[in-house]
């Protein structure tokens, strides 16, 4: 078998085999297929496609291109959840000790931030002494522990993902159907969660832009998912504006923390339940939606979700005064306001813009070897949908330096819109996908 033979099967349009594509990844990670004939494939597959059949065997050889965790001393149904990324999505710091506080293990191995997008590792990063870094022995000490454990990918977690990555950001290949769902599917299935579920975000500040293009990528992921014996459930939520009203690392955190005081902006709190909701039902904590979210409103309401959270900071070394009292959390020096300059409606936000305005704040990353600055970020006062005066502030700016300050500033007030035309906030989920389709809310 040749490097060679498999890149022009590829290239012309042909269906790899389970070996073929074995052989291919384990040659690479071995060096004997080099960097540039991994480029070529990656091209040949982002115009040819792959299909249903091949994106799975896809999966597989990257999940066992390392160390598989195996959970099976933790009792209870594993359950995880993944979302595909967007702007103020804090979803997971509150969710896993939402649903962990109703007894449902959560195993979360996270990422970090890139672009406009940020990361849930770098957020809790923002937390003094917070570690992500633990060995498997430790992430299952602590869940069995406290319910659930987040922590960063070891250097032996699906080695293959982070090689291939890395080309397919320098190589134009990021943008595949197929290469996507093998690269999340695989680090899932790697971290030995007996069920999944995924916020496949969409609209102007998600990686899928398009309604369809994210039904696309949900339903591949959920029927990887399904094939490899994972119960599998992905909904489609809105990212036409930030999710919450904070963007940025400590920010992010002390907004989580506002609703697991049972306090917080709507949007977030009726995301993280639904979201919830369908986890405990896999995780046969429940029977049905309704019963499940009952359970999460009464834990938000009663803080056994805010102690489990507490604990997890203390079991990961993190300092828990500072979540307890959220002003020790890193905090900006300097604020910049940006005030409406027109009367009317929040027509509609570039998320996107929105997301890079933080990022050139400091609050994100270019590349990974980009330092960020926890304490900067955007407060969101308005929304879409939300009426406006002129000179109303819509966004706090929280900065340290003010050599970028000018760019964040023109950026953010190129992304939100302002016209006199009354309009309603975008839905916040769109659809629900699962073995057996798609149901349309």
């Amino acid at each position: 078998m040749r490097a060679l033979d498999i890149i022009i099967k590829k290239r012309d349009g042909f269906e790899l085999t389970r070996n073929e594509i074995s052989f291919f990844i384990t040659n690479y990670l071995e060096g004997k297929i080099s960097d540039y004939q991994m480029s070529v494939l990656l091209m040949a597959i982002f115009f040819r496609g792959m299909s249903a059949k091949e994106t799975t065997y896809l999966t597989q050889a990257m999940m066992n291109s390392g160390e598989v965790f195996d959970l099976s001393e933790i009792l209870g149904v594993k359950v995880d959840k993944h979302s595909t990324g967007g702007v103020g999505d804090k979803v997971s710091l509150i969710l896993a000790p939402l649903v962990a506080s109703c007894g449902v293990p959560v195993p979360m191995v996270s990422g970090r931030g890139l672009g406009h997008s940020g990361g849930t590792l770098d957020k809790l990063e923002s937390i003094p002494g917070f570690n992500t870094k633990l060995t498997k022995r430790q992430f299952i000490k602590i869940i069995k522990k406290n319910g659930f454990a987040m922590m960063g990918q070891t250097e032996n977690f699906v080695p293959a993902d982070k090689k291939m990555y890395a080309l397919r950001d320098v190589t134009g290949t990021v943008e595949s159907i197929p290469l996507i769902s093998a690269s999340i599917m695989s680090k899932k299935l790697a971290e030995g969660s007996d069920a999944i579920v995924f916020d496949v975000k969409t609209g102007s500040g998600a990686f899928m832009r398009t309604f369809d293009d994210s039904v696309a990528l949900a339903s591949s992921l959920v029927r990887i998912g399904t094939e490899m014996g994972r119960e599998t459930i992905a909904l489609i939520t809105d990212m036409n504006q930030p999710l919450g009203r904070y963007i940025g690392n400590a920010l992010e955190v002390k907004e989580s923390l506002e609703v697991l005081n049972g306090k917080g902006p709507e949007d977030l709190i009726n995301i993280t339940v639904e979201l919830g909701s369908y986890m405990l039902v896999l995780g046969k904590r429940v029977k049905d939606l309704d019963s499940a979210k009952k359970i999460l409103n009464e834990k938000l309401k009663n803080n056994d979700a805010l102690d489990c959270f507490y604990n997890m900071v203390k079991l990961q070394d993190g300092d828990v005064e500072s979540v307890k009292d959220i002003s020790q959390l890193p905090t900006a020096k300097k604020q910049f306001k940006l005030r409406a300059n027109s009367s009317g409606y929040i027509q509609s936000m570039d998320t996107t813009m929105i997301g890079n305005s933080a990022c050139i704040l400091g609050a994100g990353r270019q590349k990974y070897t980009d330092i960020i600055d926890p304490a900067v970020g955007l407060i969101f006062h308005k929304k879409n949908g939300d009426k406006v005066i002129e000179k109303d502030i819509i966004v706090t700016m929280d900065y340290n330096n003010s050599e970028n300050l000018r760019e964040a500033i023109e950026l953010l007030s190129k992304a939100i819109r302002i016209g006199r035309k009354k309009v309603s906030p975008p839905k916040l989920i769109y659809a629900v996908i699962d073995k057996k389709g798609i149901r349309k809310l």
